[in-house]
């Protein structure tokens, strides 16, 4: 059964070259919980994230959605379609070296805190599915990296292929095969360069891109979305727990 969100909040990052960013933190009833780091879409930490992170916690995960864009403009918020262009404009000044580096920050915070288990996840979506991807590749505390990745319609991933087998950790890919922005040709690409690795897998549903938004209306595909975050809460669950 579902745990009910005690309440959320917002924690500070430290990050590696100084300064410090904000991750929206959704926290589960009940105690301590396996963690998520939740990737957000180039419109910023929106209302859709923050309603993703609630969800999040609902299931039983302490979950923490930071701000990816806070180099560039800290708070960047936009919300549906409208904003495509802005979030574009945001991805195209976003520094992926650094940004790797942040998800580290991140990724050591939430092992740090109380609340946490130990286990950790990440889920991302558009361009989180990219930071997810980047995020299971690279981000290392310790010398462990995450223990399951989810990315969402992450439309770079195909021309991150030589980073597969740095991804140590189970992985599940989402795609939509009508989705614009990414060919079914390169999710094809995907799935071959994962094809010997039982713990990953690759779903693809009758959906465009972003089909998990339903702040945009446009994009939103109800059916996918909600078999989408069935597989996804069960992946979790099977590598968190």
């Amino acid at each position: 059964m579902a745990t009910k969100v005690t309440s959320t909040h917002t924690e500070r990052i430290t990050a590696h070259d100084g300064g410090t960013f904000d991750a929206f933190c959704a926290v589960p009833d009940g105690g301590r919980a396996p963690g998520v780091l939740l990737f957000q879409e180039i419109f910023g930490v929106n209302e859709n994230m923050r309603g993703l992170a609630e969800r999040m916690a609902d299931a039983g995960y302490l979950t923490l959605v930071p701000d990816m864009f806070w180099r560039i403009e800290p708070g960047f918020e936009r919300r549906d379609e409208s904003g495509i262009a802005d979030g574009v404009e945001m991805v195209q000044r976003l520094d992926r070296e650094l940004a790797a580096a942040d998800m580290t920050s991140t990724f050591a915070h939430l092992l740090g805190m109380p609340g946490c288990t130990g286990k950790v996840g990440a889920v991302g979506f558009c361009l989180g599915g990219v930071l997810t991807y980047t995020c299971a590749a690279l981000a290392r505390v310790d010398g462990r990296g995450l223990d399951a990745a989810v990315p969402y319609y992450g439309s770079g991933i195909h021309e991150m292929l030589d980073w597969a087998d740095r991804i140590t950790c189970p992985i599940m890919f989402h795609y939509g095969v009508a989705d614009p922005y990414i060919p079914v040709e390169a999710v094809a690409q995907v799935a071959a360069a994962f094809a010997d690795r039982p713990d990953a897998i690759v779903h693809r549903y009758d959906a465009g891109h972003a089909f998990s938004n339903w702040d945009a209306p446009s994009l939103w595909d109800k059916a996918a979305a909600d078999l989408a975050w069935e597989h996804t809460l069960a992946f979790l669950a099977e590598h968190l727990h």
